[in-house]
């Protein structure tokens, strides 16, 4: 517990210096290391790490698609992207079809096209206009719920939520989850307000909170499940006491796109 304290203290402030103090360019480099390192982590949970230009493949794509979401690019050099990653892998799949699978080419595609675009919503937030405060929205929606499930599970927690794939969650520290997460919410719209001169919608805020503490339970327990499935406890040991990218990231692969699209819906605040 000392050390996954310690390194909270030392990785979130890092973290926010880079988000909010340095330039958006700085939130892509951020975002595409920890995409590569989310495709090396997938893919080893799934057995394919070994084979190097299927992880080479996914890599390139990881980055391309932090590129696209910093420099906006035009949908189709996307698609082209796209098309070219596809077609690699399925080359490869003909080339040696006895020894690759159609398995391998999905848990490919999953880590090399589908987490990057998803955590590059955190890029695509810190390129939007007032993109700091966006951003950060999506890291309260983020770390709140799992602090508040934990607190009140503690407190209050007897019955199991899930217990086969997360034995320690319980319905009411889900439920002291979510409303944490509103409060939470809440709080920052008002110091959006007051501090930054921001016209909010505090009914917004409790859908973001609502919304956004149930897609943050989701993303943890979809890639726990790949971790049983995968008979592994943590994707990597790169933050001690935290695990890999992908146990500390995982609630953020879906929270952030969600942000992203309740902004461009209903944003809380302009």
């Amino acid at each position: 517990m000392k050390t996954r304290i310690l390194v909270a203290a030392v990785g979130l402030p890092l973290l926010l210096v880079i988000v909010l103090a340095l330039p958006a360019a700085a939130t892509a480099v951020l975002v595409a290391a920890m995409c590569v390192l989310a495709v090396y982590e997938l893919l080893d949970a799934a057995g394919f790490c070994k084979h190097v230009r299927i992880f080479a493949y996914s890599s390139c794509m990881a980055v391309m698609v932090c590129v696209w979401s910093l420099l906006e690019l035009p949908r189709a050099l996307g698609m082209i992207a796209v098309l070219i990653y596809l077609c690699a892998l399925f080359g490869e799949m003909l080339a040696a079809h006895a020894r690759l699978d159609f398995r391998t080419v999905c848990a490919a595609i999953f880590a090399g096209l589908v987490i990057p675009y998803l955590l590059s919503a955190l890029i695509r937030l810190r390129v939007m206009e007032q993109g700091k405060f966006f951003i950060l929205a999506a890291f309260v929606l983020t770390m709140i719920p799992d602090s508040g499930a934990y607190f009140a599970g503690r407190a209050f927690g007897k019955h199991k939520l899930c217990p086969v794939i997360s034995p320690h969650k319980t319905v009411e520290g889900a439920v002291g989850g979510v409303v944490t997460t509103v409060i939470g919410m809440v709080l920052y719209g008002l110091v959006m307000q007051l501090a930054f001169d921001f016209k909010v919608n505090y009914l917004l805020c409790v859908v973001y909170g609502i919304l956004g503490a149930g897609a943050s339970m989701l993303g943890d327990l979809s890639f726990s499940v790949i971790k049983r499935q995968a008979g592994i406890k943590d994707y990597g040991k790169l933050l001690p006491g935290h695990g890999g990218i992908l146990d500390r990231f995982d609630s953020t692969t879906v929270v952030a796109p969600l942000v992203e699209a309740l902004l461009l819906i209903a944003p809380f605040a302009v």
